[in-house]
């Protein structure tokens, strides 16, 4: 069962004053990536086709992603009258496409797909985080706000049967860390880069990745502060079986943190876009 439902939330509050327009190509991209979680599902039905109990928890994961798509997409319909949510998942789907026929994961094991699962949410759970924390638009708050409780709920049910398979397949911390670091490169690969293309730029407009993942990156990651990458960071170690709240948390904390802002600075000069909250990082502790 869903823990909320769309009308519940006060859409006659939405304040179009509000809305930075920055971040609506990112929101418009987002909405067609969680839209399409029933292609992702039927993937894992297939990995873990012997598994009645996690298939089952995939079936109720993929309808609250699609509502996480509608909800997103609805709100920017209202931020872009102009924009037809429905229009550009279809455009999405006829443009991108994930392996269906499988009966194995792609990851080499049970044990992997969930870890990289885990770190799916770990980045879903953070931007949300930080995007309800940034935005002043009161819907798009309250709607990031419940994304991101159920993105963290997420990442304990996939987490949760990670470990029941970790008992039988036994791959080790390092492996859990080679997989981990792997799902978190591919945040660049064509599944986004693809959603902002075809929510965004013009049907007679050549696909560049580059330019496309740039545009949307820039714009996903200005949001986010020191105190969210602590978490994902917490979260990393948490899904790979390292201790967290350690001197050794910190230090990769700090480099990431580094990174992370470099790389957001990067891709903003790129997409042509200013500096923005995201490269002058607040102190925390």
């Amino acid at each position: 069962m869903k823990h909320w439902q769309i009308d519940q939330l006060a859409w006659d509050q939405f304040d179009p004053s509000k809305v930075d327009p920055e971040l609506v190509p990112a929101i418009k991209a987002a909405s067609v990536v969680e839209r399409n979680a029933v292609d992702y599902a039927r993937y894992l039905n297939n990995v873990f086709s012997d598994d009645p109990d996690f298939r089952q928890a995939a079936d109720l994961w993929a309808e609250e992603e699609v509502q996480h798509g509608d909800a997103l997409g609805r709100w920017a319909m209202l931020a872009d009258p102009k924009w037809d949510y429905h229009a550009a998942f279809e455009r999405y789907r006829d443009f991108y496409h994930i392996p269906l026929e499988v009966s194995q994961s792609v990851r080499g094991s049970r044990t992997g797909e969930l870890i990289a699962r885990c770190m799916v949410e770990t980045g879903t759970s953070s931007f949300y985080s930080a995007l309800g924390d940034a935005t002043e638009e009161p819907v798009l708050k309250a709607l990031c706000k419940q994304i991101a409780a159920d993105e963290f709920r997420h990442f304990k049910l996939f987490y949760d049967h990670m470990q029941r398979y970790l008992g039988r397949e036994n791959i080790g911390v390092f492996q859990r860390l080679r997989i981990a670091l792997g799902r978190v490169t591919e945040s660049e690969d064509d599944e986004l880069a693809s959603a902002y293309h075809t929510t965004n730029e013009p049907p007679d407009l050549p696909y560049d990745h580059k330019r496309c993942i740039a545009a949307y990156m820039a714009r996903a990651m200005r949001n986010y502060q020191p105190h969210h990458l602590r978490r994902v960071t917490g979260m990393v170690f948490k899904t790979v079986g390292l201790k967290p709240h350690t001197r050794v948390q910190d230090a990769v904390f700090w480099l990431s943190s580094k990174l992370f802002f470099s790389r957001q600075r990067r891709f903003a000069r790129m997409a042509g876009i200013g500096a923005d909250r995201a490269c002058q990082p607040q102190a925390t502790r």
